[in-house]
């Protein structure tokens, strides 16, 4: 299960809209060790697509080194889907290689409401995960 705060999750999903109709992508980073996404990192979608995205090389490289520096992990890799469900699709799942990240897919499909969606994937196996969304990790 993916227990992740109220504001994260509107962060992501502002992030979501802000960059649609191109897909929009990030990290949350957290605590190596700790499954608690704490700090928002929104990336630039360097595809420009509302049909893929990838993030930009040397902004990953930089966020990952920073991780390092501070002792953290990707807890939560997200991104949108503008004209799809969220789920992911098989790009997304031959692209996922963080196995004890959680996979965040947010659906901008749809100007009333957007759906909001954790997996985990591993060696190609998608597993959809609950997500509890909480005021303020306990």
């Amino acid at each position: 299960m993916l227990t992740i705060s109220r504001e994260l999750v509107d962060r992501i999903v502002a992030h979501a809209r802000a960059d649609h109709p191109d897909e929009a992508c990030g990290i949350v980073a957290g605590p190596a060790g700790s499954d608690r996404p704490e700090r928002f990192v929104p990336m630039e979608n360097a595809e420009r697509s509302p049909t893929f995205y990838r993030f930009d090389s040397m902004e990953q490289f930089r966020v990952w080194r920073e991780m390092d520096d501070r002792d953290e992990v990707p807890v939560v890799i997200y991104h949108s889907h503008t004209a799809t469900e969220a789920y992911p699709s098989r790009t997304d799942i031959g692209y996922a290689s963080e196995p004890d990240a959680h996979y965040v897919l947010v659906s901008t499909a749809s100007e009333e409401e957007t759906p909001f969606r954790s997996f985990r994937i591993n060696d190609g196996v998608v597993t959809e995960e609950d997500v509890k969304i909480v005021e303020a990790y306990g």
